[in-house]
């Protein structure tokens, strides 16, 4: 196999525009829920995170820790069961529905009075069912961590400026801002997940986050073959305030 296309260090491809125009609705998305098109979900969580996550968590109490599209993370109950309180946005019911039900865990719902959408809760965990742009409207207050995981590179790329101020808009002092990016070739496969490289990062959250790279991995397995491309690597991100 060719060494240049599997090596870590290989180039970002350098046209950022290719994927521009591509959109997906919201109700595109919950088709994806409804007929189980969910692969990316991780059943056990995202390793690169537990990973590192004593390491974010170390000596921290009682954080705010926000997951944008937040599916049904099985993370959230990493932070939860570390005594964290989570609050995680969702525009498809049946993915809050299934993890609570995947989790075990009771939970009560309740409309949102101030935008379209409910809210399902069990002890310190909070889910919104709404559009992430919506989210902000319900006053819900400034959060101390985000992990954003499918987020970000789920949202439609004419849509980035106006996520990336959402959720610095969300942000508290002192804040630690997870994401993770994948690259690969994006003239071969249109997304989502989209591509994003770091210069994108850079131009969406610079002026305000200093930007660090932590991990870079390989992420592609056999089923990526049927979109086209020929290497996937997965970034770990951690944007803090300047």
């Amino acid at each position: 196999m060719d060494g240049s296309r599997t090596s870590l260090d290989i180039e970002e491809y350098s046209d950022t525009e290719v994927q521009k125009n591509q959109v997906l609705t919201l109700e595109e998305w919950q088709d994806k829920w409804v007929n189980g098109k969910t692969a990316f979900h991780l059943e056990q969580g995202h390793q690169l995170l537990k990973k590192h996550l004593d390491t974010f968590l170390k000596d921290k109490s009682g954080l705010r820790v926000f997951f944008p599209l937040c599916g049904k993370a099985v993370e959230m109950k990493w932070f939860a069961n570390r005594g964290h309180s989570v609050i995680g946005v969702e525009i498809s019911e049946l993915g809050i529905r299934e993890f609570f039900t995947e989790q075990n865990l009771s939970y009560t719902e309740e409309p949102i009075t101030e935008i379209p959408g409910a809210k399902s809760s069990s002890g310190n965990i909070s889910l919104y069912c709404c559009s992430i742009f919506d989210f902000p409207r319900t006053n819900i207050g400034k959060f101390d961590m985000i992990w954003d995981r499918g987020a970000l590179v789920a949202i439609n790329p004419g849509d980035r400026k106006r996520y990336a101020d959402t959720m610095l808009s969300l942000l508290g002092k002192k804040f630690q801002y997870l994401m993770c990016v994948f690259s690969y070739d994006p003239t071969k496969h249109p997304g989502p997940p989209f591509y994003v490289p770091h210069a994108e990062i850079e131009r969406l959250f610079g002026k305000i986050c200093n930007i660090h790279c932590l991990e870079k991995v390989d992420a592609f397995e056999e089923r990526h073959k049927s979109w086209g491309i020929d290497y996937l690597f997965e970034k770990l991100y951690l944007l803090t305030e300047k």
